[in-house]
């Protein structure tokens, strides 16, 4: 007969997921013909779930995500928004993360650019992929603020950009970059071509970001890292921020 003695040490022994799913069997009498190995094999999968979804938990944490909620089940098919749920499906496969490709979503503001980037970040966290989503403009204040300090953090956060498995940037060049932080684009893109996959998302087509980066041969070496070989998404449709305020009121 097992005592919350017992209990108590599969939180001890931490698999506690094991122990709540043993006791939920020993109270349930439907489990009673179940053989001894189908049991184990019920209290492992419960251990395994559970340990599965803190990691997940703490790979989003992690990740910084702005709407942390944002997943694919809640990707709004809309008509005219130039997405659909196959498309959506496959992306959240995660296979072009593992192949280390580059993916480019644009769209004018308000369609929703930001909240799939984030979704498809979660997606990735799901499937144990580190990933780092962040705005350009925040990758810039922090290079600077670490490079001031002068206390070797700088090299840090370079290399956090260069080496996390999936980087999400988003507002890309909403606003200009200046020479020292095209100079860090630049070092952060370079890591990463071939070798690791970045999802940016864009208010601008490429042939703009030109406009947006001191030194047209810091910005050729930039673009030719992005542009040449990325996957690119047009998103379209209603301003979603608009379009979720109205139904929101109608509630």
């Amino acid at each position: 007969m097992l005592t919350e003695e017992d209990f108590h040490k599969f939180t001890e022994f931490r698999i506690r997921a094991m122990g709540d799913r043993l006791r939920e069997m020993v109270e349930d009498p439907t489990y009673d013909s179940w053989t001894f190995e189908e049991r184990m094999k019920e209290l492992i999968d419960a251990e395994d779930a559970a340990r599965q979804s803190r990691k997940v938990a703490k790979l989003s944490r992690e990740a910084r995500f702005k709407q942390p909620g944002a997943c694919i089940e809640d990707v709004l098919y809309l008509p005219g928004r130039n997405i659909g749920r196959d498309r959506v499906a496959r992306w959240a496969e995660c296979r072009w993360v593992e192949d280390r490709e580059v993916m480019v979503m644009i769209s004018r503001s308000g369609c929703g650019k930001s909240y799939i980037a984030q979704a498809l970040g979660n997606a990735a966290c799901r499937r144990l992929i580190r990933t780092r989503y962040t705005r350009l403009q925040d990758v810039c204040d922090d290079l600077n603020r670490s490079r001031v300090a002068g206390d070797g953090t700088y090299y840090e956060r370079m290399d956090d950009y260069k080496t996390v498995p999936f980087l999400i940037v988003d507002d890309f060049l909403t606003t200009p970059v200046a020479t020292q932080n095209a100079v860090d684009l630049f070092e952060i893109m370079e890591a990463r071509e071939n070798r690791r996959a970045t999802l940016i998302a864009s208010q601008l087509e490429p042939n703009e970001w030109y406009l947006r980066i001191e030194g047209e041969l810091m910005a050729d070496s930039i673009l030719n890292r992005i542009a040449t070989a990325a996957r690119y998404v047009d998103l379209e449709g209603p301003n979603m921020r608009e379009y979720l305020a109205s139904q929101r009121k109608d509630e």
